[in-house]
């Protein structure tokens, strides 16, 4: 992932370029987002996915925001760009990445309206350069942290995509992956399909395969027969909220796999950015999840594989409880569950 044709996401000349990931992995294909609300439907769309990758982009929104308010005076600005904000959060209400950096760039709109008015949109883009920068780096940390945990030439399971493309670059469960491979800790990589929308097997896989580190895909029931009868080392995940007491949210799947670690006794790690954390959110069970579309589960590529009139529950994410994970990995350290909340006093 070192080219900009292979790149999450990318701003260049007042437009953000996504890598449109419902493309993937037969045609890399990228979208122009010109407007605050090409950004949002790409984020709704699922064009853009990833707690992070969704995050970097929605601070890019913010920017195009700020270019249409541009002539607007500065109590009309902050009226729109609080209107925008308000849409923006509501695209994936799950993903607390997203309200992160819309809090965050709100912040800088009010900040740069009082001290730096002339140069407003220069400001904001400047603001989510760094949040894209500061991304990546993170990621890197984490990766490093979590490798580290691991034994050498571990065999490991992931579940959705956590990698580069769910990030500005390099990736969280995937990152940690993809160091751990470097530094000979990690021999194979199982990877779960993640019905419906096969995350792991149209993003993954192909992250994988380009990073050229060796995987199997399995599908999401066989996860339980690979825990019996290969040796696995380690689950590794991403997370898209993490409540103050270490309750994570994540893809749907999620909680299977901690329930199937737990009684095989194998380590379950979830590696996610500080900005992950809700320290407002004081459990799981007050996360709100998201519910998608049935069509999603109805149709793969376009095809129906149900009957007609077939009723679908489609929760996009689970909560897996803090019992369930043995260690929470972010850039600021390695941490057990019912300690993630002492990263508030550091933040």
């Amino acid at each position: 992932m070192n080219n900009k044709m292979s790149e999450t996401l990318y701003w260049e000349k007042g437009t953000l370029f996504l890598l449109d990931q419902l493309e993937l992995p037969s045609k890399v294909v990228y979208r122009k987002c010109k407007t605050y609300t090409d950004v949002i439907k790409a984020i709704k769309n699922m064009i853009v996915r990833g707690a992070p990758a969704i995050g970097v982009s929605a601070a890019y929104g913010m920017v195009l925001a700020g270019t249409k308010a541009a002539k607007l005076s500065s109590t009309e600005k902050i009226k729109f760009i609080k209107k925008v904000s308000e849409e923006m959060i509501q695209a994936r209400p799950t993903a607390v990445n997203l309200k992160w950096a819309v809090d965050k760039m709100c912040v800088v709109v009010e900040s740069s309206l009082k001290l730096n008015p002339e140069n407003f949109v220069a400001v904001l883009e400047s603001a989510a350069n760094e949040i894209y920068d500061e991304d990546i780096e993170c990621n890197k940390i984490m990766a490093d942290f979590g490798a580290r945990l691991l034994k050498k030439n571990s065999v490991v399971l992931t579940h959705c995509n956590a990698g580069a493309l769910a990030t500005a670059g390099y990736g969280t469960a995937l990152g940690m992956i993809r160091t751990g491979y470097k530094n000979g800790k990690i021999k194979k990589v199982f990877v779960d399909e993640t019905r419906p929308y096969l995350q792991g097997a149209r993003l993954t896989a192909w992250e994988l395969q380009q990073e050229k580190i060796p995987y199997t895909l399995i599908t999401d029931n066989m996860a339980g027969y690979i825990m019996k009868t290969e040796k696995i080392d380690a689950v590794i995940v991403g997370a898209d909220r993490i409540a103050s007491n270490g309750d994570v949210a994540n893809k749907i799947g999620t909680y299977s796999l901690s329930i199937l670690a737990k009684y095989h006794k194998i380590p379950f790690y979830v590696v996610a950015p500080s900005s992950t954390i809700d320290f407002s959110t004081l459990y799981g069970t007050k996360i709100k999840i998201e519910e998608r579309s049935a069509e999603e589960v109805l149709k793969i590529n376009g095809k129906e594989i149900a009957p007609k009139g077939t009723q679908v529950r489609h929760p996009g994410f689970d909560i897996t409880p803090a019992s369930n994970i043995t260690m929470i990995i972010t850039e600021k350290g390695v941490f057990k569950p019912n300690k993630i909340s002492t990263l508030k006093k550091i933040k």
